[in-house]
Parts: C-alpha cells; structure tokens; sequence
C-alpha cells in the first residue's frame, strides 16, 4: 500500500473505511468533496483545511504529525478529481 510509504497507520484507515458504512457520514464527505478541484487538492491550505473538516465528521482526533503525513501523501498523488483513472486508482489504493 502507497499510503503505508507516507506512515499512514493501517489501523486509521481501516477506522475511517468502517465509519464510512455509515450512511450519514458518508453523504456529509460526499457534500464536501463534491467542488473540490484538482488546484484544491495541490494547495496546500485549502488540503489541510479538507483534512481538519473531514477528520470533524469522522470524528478522529488526528495529531499535527498524522495531519502531515496525510497533507504530504494527497499532495503527492496530483489527484484529478475529473480523472476517472486517478480515482479507480485511489480506489484500489484503499479497497
């Protein structure tokens, strides 16, 4: 897994896969993610402000150290939102 290179903790994501059965939290996600851009997503203000909103929802208490190495891994990917191929591979990424 690429997001293991970055110390992303395998127990977090499989905490945020099993919150996001949830219905609820998955829409609200949804609705935040919905006008993000590829710009949005290489700026890193705008990423570490998605990632404090979205770990609120989640309801995860990150450290800066944990908000960091998720800020490093999205800017390194160049996530095209509008890239169906960027996507399927986030999706496998994290399956």
């Amino acid at each position: 897994m690429s997001y293991q290179l970055y110390g992303i903790d395998p127990a977090l994501i499989e905490r945020v896969k099993f919150k996001l059965r949830n219905p609820a939290i998955k829409e609200r996600l949804i609705m935040l993610l919905q006008s993000v851009t590829k710009a949005d997503l290489q700026n890193r203000l705008k990423v570490t402000q998605l990632i404090g909103i979205a770990s609120g929802i989640l309801g995860e208490n990150l450290t800066n150290f944990q908000a960091n190495q998720i800020l490093e891994f999205i800017l390194s990917q160049k996530i095209d939102p509008s890239n169906t191929f960027h996507l399927i591979k986030l999706w496998t990424m994290f399956r």
